[in-house]
This record gives structure tokens, C-alpha cells and sequence, in this order.
């Protein structure tokens, strides 16, 4: 489903407000997996998240170029998201690797089936970038195995990365709706009333919630 408004002035403040925080999102995940590669347990894990790394960046660098090509400025797309982002990151620090993994494969996941969720209303173009980018399973398949091996080796980390995963799953959807409400990510774009849009985002927090005990359930956790 597209998007052909009659007026293009709000729908293109809604697109760069959508890449923005895209963009911002990526810089960050880019910015948290190198810094959190100095808690890997060997070398060969090291290397894993900084593959991880670089794979976050050339999304930054995906969402950046259709930014420019809209004539808009990465950094100014992306700042008024920065503190929000910030402060999520701030408030969900990981206290060891094997936190670090659980983190980067839900904030991963989440935000994967929030975007192609919210692309369902976009133009094509916009909806091509976002598939391109969330279809890229990569850097998911890596996360996804490392945590089963880890969990594998180590039953004792069960319980502990079980309740971290549903405070990331919490965390993500407080952040998820408050963006959708601030920016109006589903109201803007198909002209419901704030009591319609209340409606489709928490049905879009449900179909969230499921994603990820499904994707928990596959590592054996409790979602």
C-alpha cells in the first residue's frame, strides 16, 4: 500500500522524520556494537560484532543518501531524535557480552518489524529502501546463533538474559510508541483521528509483543 497525498508538505516532513530516526538508529546501533565488542570473550567474537558493526553503518550510510537525494541534511534529520535515542541507550546499558548480544539481536528485531511495519504506508521508493535494509538477515542470523551457542554452553545464563530480553522488549515499545504518537508515524499518513491512530498503534505494539516471543521462544527463553 502507497502513499500519493494530495498535499506532499506534511508527508514529506513525516518521510524525513522516519528516515531521520532511522538514521539515527543505525549510527547508534554502529556506535554501540564497536564499543561493545571490547566485552568479547575472544578475538573471533570481537571480529563477529565488529562484522555486525560495519553491516549497521552501511544502513546509516543506505538511509543517508536517500536523505540527500531528498535535499535534506542527515544531521538535521536526525537531532531532534538524538536525545530520545540517547537516553534509550543510556537507560539499557549491557553489563557483560553475552547482555551486549541480547541487546544488539532485540533492538535488531524490533526495530526491523516496527519500520517494515510502518513502510506498509509509504511510497514506494521509501518502502524498497526500508525492505533493503530490514531483509538484510545477516547481522540477525549471526546474533541469533552466537545466543543459542552462548545459552548452549552456559544454561545458567537462561533466566538472566530471559528477564534482560523483556526489559529490552519493554524499553523498545515505551520508545516505539512515544515516537509514533510525537511524529505521528501512522495518524499523518493515512489521515485517521488520534483515537484511530491510539487504535493502530497499539495493534502495532501487539504484533511487536508476538514477534518477539516468537523469536524467544526459538532460543529457547521465556518471551
Amino acid at each position: 500500500m502507497s502513499t500519493s497525498p494530495a498535499d506532499p508538505a506534511p508527508y514529506n516532513t513525516f518521510l524525513m522524520d522516519l528516515l531521520g530516526v532511522m538514521a539515527y538508529g543505525e549510527l547508534s546501533a554502529f556506535e554501540r556494537l564497536s564499543s561493545d565488542a571490547r566485552y568479547s570473550p575472544t578475538l573471533h567474537d570481537r571480529a563477529v560484532l565488529g562484522r555486525i558493526a560495519v553491516i549497521e553503518f552501511q544502513h546509516y550510510e543506505f538511509v543517508s543518501a536517500k536523505l540527500e537525494a531528498m535535499g535534506i541534511d542527515t544531521e538535521a534529520a536526525m537531532l531532534p531524535f538524538q536525545p530520545s535515542v540517547d537516553h534509550f541507550h543510556e537507560r539499557t546499558r549491557p553489563a557483560d557480552w553475552y547482555e551486549s548480544l541480547m541487546k544488539a539481536y532485540v533492538i535488531d528485531t524490533v526495530s526491523a518489524d516496527f519500520y517494515r511495519a510502518i513502510s506498509r504506508y509509504v511510497d514506494a521508493g521509501t518502502r524498497a529502501l526500508v525492505e533493503q535494509i530490514q531483509a538484510d538477515e545477516e547481522a540477525t542470523a549471526v546474533l541469533r546463533e552466537r545466543l543459542k551457542a552462548a545459552l548452549a554452553d552456559d544454561p545458567r545464563l537462561a533466566s538472566r538474559l530471559a528477564l534482560w530480553a523483556r526489559r529490552l522488549l519493554g524499553e523498545a515499545l515505551t520508545q516505539a510508541q512515544r515516537v509514533s504518537f510525537e511524529h505521528a508515524f501512522l495518524g499523518a499518513l493515512i489521515g485517521a483521528d488520534e483515537d484511530r491512530t491510539r487504535e493502530l498503534v497499539r495493534g502495532l505494539m501487539a504484533e511487536l509483543a508476538a514477534n518477539h516471543s516468537r523469536r524467544m521462544a526459538q532460543l529457547g527463553l521465556a518471551g
